[in-house]
């Protein structure tokens, strides 16, 4: 079976409802919590993508008693409670592509006995783990070889942790997340100022009552986690992937005379971020059936074609909140009336691949006028762009998110396309392409 796909038409105006793919995120949360809780916990509508079996298969390997039917999406984990996991000798645990995973599970690994190889595939490998790295060191947790920044690497815990205060000045949830969890298993209270990001873990953790308080300021929260004796059991139904949602929203403004409206998806506002920028775009979109469960903002979402989409200066304070959807974003720019700026998007080239640089490469192939440095893009919009020569797409370090783009690109602005590693979705969307396929889309 081949792994590039062929996009030879502009995808047809629809009007369909839709449900994407369960919330990448809160899938791997729930199951790193539950694995610390006393007892059964179970989900319904777990995403199934390579990132969440990584995260399942680690869980086992630390001793810990899972039941998955992929076929129901349904998942039981059976926690043996704080630091309950079974640190065996040589450990080896193999988190694939998943940064969340790698990261956020340190958190948990801070009191194990034995020394634990953390391993990845070449992408992940290649993202920077200092961040991790530096704040453990500074619980008592060490880290071999010593001054290696990247995975393999060796965490080995400690019997004397201790509480620390941290300032987190990246916006990185999976950075907080690590140093909340180590947090639970540090005697006193671990006092944590994180610049503004996800707040997925810590909405998990109040909705459980475990001792976290939380002070919003401007630009910044401090989060204050004492020690935590025990977690209940969680059940979670999964809501869907704001991250899915975004590639279909996009595909629905720039398609003719579409409607489209997508049920439950989780709509954080600590996530949400392209829906304020693309509304400010001039897009139409209306959440709808807005309801709290268990802590997070779920709706549906409805979305319109829009032929007349306005430039943005768009400001930083989007950036963490939407880090994800800029390379769809940018998209829509490429149409919008005017010049949009977006800036200080340093985090886009630390993920699986440098976004920002594969996106300044494919907005140019598509003839797109931009300007770029280091950090920060101005995109120059063409209301009346159309492409209508061959374009071919590879050597994207298999991003799931470029993949998709490049798909969503080529179905609203024509052209003929060939998009290599089709295969790279398995990690967090494996539906995309028989969702497009519902929606119309047909492919070569």
């Amino acid at each position: 079976m081949t792994n590039s796909i062929l996009i030879n038409k502009k995808i047809k105006d629809y009007n369909k409802k839709i449900n994407v793919s369960s919330d990448k995120s809160i899938s791997i949360r729930w199951a790193l919590i539950a694995s610390q809780a006393i007892g059964k916990s179970k989900a319904s509508n777990l995403l199934i993508s390579e990132d969440v079996l990584s995260t399942l298969n680690c869980l086992k390997k630390l001793g810990i008693k899972v039941n998955l039917n992929k076929k129901k999406k349904i998942c039981e984990i059976f926690g043996n409670g704080i630091n309950g996991f079974n640190y065996k000798k040589n450990i080896i645990l193999n988190a694939n592509n998943s940064g969340t995973l790698a990261r956020l599970i340190c958190g948990l690994l801070v009191k194990s006995k034995n020394n634990i190889k953390i391993i990845g595939d070449k992408s992940l490998s290649r993202r920077d783990f200092s961040r991790v790295i530096d704040p453990l060191n500074k619980f008592g947790v060490n880290f071999y070889p010593k001054f290696k920044k990247k995975l393999p690497l060796i965490i080995k815990g400690t019997e004397f942790l201790r509480p620390i205060e941290f300032v987190e000045k990246i916006g990185s949830a999976q950075v907080k997340s690590l140093l909340i969890f180590a947090g639970m298993n540090a005697p006193g209270t671990t006092i944590i100022h994180a610049k503004k990001s996800r707040d997925h873990t810590e909405k998990f953790l109040k909705h459980l009552k475990i001792p976290i308080k939380i002070t919003k300021k401007n630009s910044y929260d401090i989060i204050k986690i004492s020690e935590t004796k025990k977690i209940d059991p969680i059940d979670y139904k999964i809501p869907g992937d704001i991250s899915s949602a975004a590639f279909f929203i996009v595909l629905t403004i720039l398609s003719k005379n579409s409607k489209l409206l997508i049920k439950n998806v989780l709509t954080n506002p600590t996530r949400s971020g392209i829906l304020t920028i693309l509304k400010k775009m001039g897009a139409k979109i209306i959440l709808k059936n807005k309801r709290l469960y268990k802590g997070e903002e779920i709706s549906d979402i409805f979305i319109k074609s829009c032929n007349s989409l306005k430039s943005i200066n768009c400001s930083e304070k989007y950036n963490a909140n939407a880090i994800d959807e800029f390379l769809i974003i940018f998209l829509v720019a490429a149409k919008a009336k005017g010049c949009s700026y977006f800036k200080n998007l340093s985090e886009l080239n630390k993920k699986e691949s440098p976004r920002l640089d594969m996106a300044t490469k494919i907005l140019k192939m598509m003839g797109v006028k931009l300007y770029r440095n280091k950090d920060s893009i101005k995109i120059y919009g063409n209301p009346n762009l159309t492409l209508d020569k061959t374009y071919e797409v590879k050597n994207f370090h298999n991003d799931h998110r470029v993949f998709m783009m490049s798909v969503i690109a080529g179905l609203c602005y024509g052209g003929k396309w060939k998009v290599h590693n089709k295969n790279s979705i398995k990690t967090s969307f494996p539906e995309f392409i028989n969702l497009t396929k519902k929606l119309g889309a047909i492919y070569n």
